[in-house]
């Protein structure tokens, strides 16, 4: 009691043993037996009653069967918090064909396996349960109550489906009841998903030599260096060689394509692809116009799906894994050497490398193979390790409806934490490839880009319980 605020439970007792003039004193628990055991008798209380059971409830079928109360005076007092549905079961029951006979038969006072009658509401039980004849409304009023409300939460489908077969019964309720609440869009908005991710690995197809195809991307926000404050990564896919350009945060899309000539065209010539991400330079009218008049073909990611172009993004830890897993048998696993057919000069100590063409041309070509075959095998170990934990993704058609993960959408909600794990549904325009479909995406988000990977969304299932 010498705590400044008090609980709901302290308040009380003192309350109670304010009335009391006594000493506190210790007792060990020992030598405390005889007040401890008169503590826990509960028949010096004069009165048990509601106490007595609210207290313990296992003592509930012991106060029935000592006050010889019957079960169904009970059964009728639970059945009055559904009192607005009680007169509503009791006539369309007593209308159901499937119950007609079964009724008749109880009225009569007949013994029906499983099936009684509530004397009080004239209700048909089945197993001690509420039957609920073959009406829908009905149904879905029930399971509204027992999965919608507040005080049910939105449950999932186990434990809605022991909520009401608690107290009701009806032919086909499971799957009534699966049904509704699969298909509940409160619960796919809000709730997480425990599959596994949709879209199994779809590696990048094999260069077929070096430099054909780049990863591009850039690194800004970097501290001044000479005026320079981002670096343009350049990374052949083939080799994993990259050059780093340093670069301006206001680069323009020509001053990219400069950067290009001057940086890789020239010494490498022009690529068949490039890959990057969806960044306004990489995007931006001049590059692409500039792309297809080169025929260079553009790999852009989807949105929020930066896998696509990853190896930039860890361009020095690729690097020194190449060194490690590509060493080849003829330990020629230099960079410089799979492109140039050489190993670079370090200093003015030089031995020449000088040998026949046609013997560097096929050493060359046999390097540059292996790591072909390297990089096949390493994608093949990759996909299979990657695909443990990927699931083979649904196929949407145009006109499917679907939901979108919000994990990489601004809301306007004043936190994160309790916003809506999934926005939607949205309506598929068109698929772009196995991992990817166009969605038409309200005009206010005329900002993010409609292409999402297979990853982000997630099929609206659709009820098939009428309205």
């Amino acid at each position: 009691m010498s705590s400044k605020v008090l609980t709901c439970f302290q308040v009380r007792w003192a309350e109670f043993l304010s009335e009391f003039h006594f000493t506190i004193t210790y007792c060990p628990g020992r030598l405390a037996t005889l007040p401890d055991a008169l503590s826990r008798r509960d028949d010096v209380y004069p009165e048990r009653g509601v106490d007595f059971i609210s207290k313990n409830p296992q003592n509930f079928h012991q106060v029935i069967k000592q006050d010889g109360i019957q079960e169904s005076r009970f059964f009728s007092i639970k059945v009055e918090v559904f009192s607005d549905l009680v007169d509503k079961i009791q006539k369309e029951v007593w209308q159901d064909k499937d119950y007609k006979e079964i009724l008749k038969q109880l009225a009569r006072g007949e013994s029906v396996s499983d099936y009684s009658l509530e004397p009080q509401a004239k209700l048909l039980l089945f197993k001690d349960r509420v039957v609920i004849p073959s009406n829908e409304e009905l149904q879905l009023n029930i399971l509204q109550k027992r999965h919608d409300s507040p005080l049910a939460g939105h449950p999932g489908q186990e434990k809605t489906l022991k909520l009401i077969k608690r107290d009701f019964y009806w032919a086909g309720m499971n799957q009534f009841i699966k049904d509704y609440v699969s298909s509940c869009q409160q619960c796919s908005r809000n709730k997480n998903i425990h599959h596994k991710k949709f879209g199994l690995l779809k590696p990048l197809q094999i260069p077929s030599g070096p430099w054909n195809s780049l990863l591009m991307d850039f690194i800004t926000q970097l501290p001044l260096s000479n005026n320079f404050d981002s670096i343009l990564v350049v990374l052949d896919r083939f080799s994993k060689m990259a050059i780093f350009i340093p670069a301006y945060g206001t680069i323009t899309a020509l001053d990219l394509a400069q950067i290009f000539i001057s940086h890789v065209f020239s010494k490498h010539g022009l690529p068949v692809s490039i890959v990057s991400d969806r960044g306004s330079l990489f995007v931006s009218s001049f590059w692409t116009q500039l792309c297809q008049n080169l025929k260079i073909s553009r790999d852009i990611s989807t949105s929020f799906h930066p896998e696509t172009d990853g190896q930039t993004k860890r361009v020095n830890q690729i690097l020194e894994q190449y060194l490690w897993m590509y060493n080849i048998h003829q330990q020629i696993n230099h960079l410089f050497f799979t492109i140039y057919g050489r190993n670079p000069s370090f200093d003015s100590v030089h031995i020449s490398q000088d040998s026949p063409a046609g013997k560097v041309s096929t050493k060359l070509q046999s390097v540059q193979q292996v790591v072909k075959e390297e990089l096949e095998s390493a994608i093949r170990r990759f996909k299979k390790y990657a695909d443990r934990n990927r699931a083979i993704p649904p196929y949407f058609q145009p006109g499917d409806k679907v939901w979108l993960a919000s994990k990489n959408i601004k809301t306007t909600r004043p936190t994160k934490k309790l916003s809506e794990r999934w926005l939607g549904p949205f309506e598929v325009l068109k698929k772009i490839c196995s991992h990817a479909y166009n969605l038409n995406l309200p005009q206010q988000w005329r900002s993010v880009h409609p292409v999402f990977h297979v990853s982000l969304l997630e099929p609206v299932r659709q009820s098939t319980i009428p309205n």
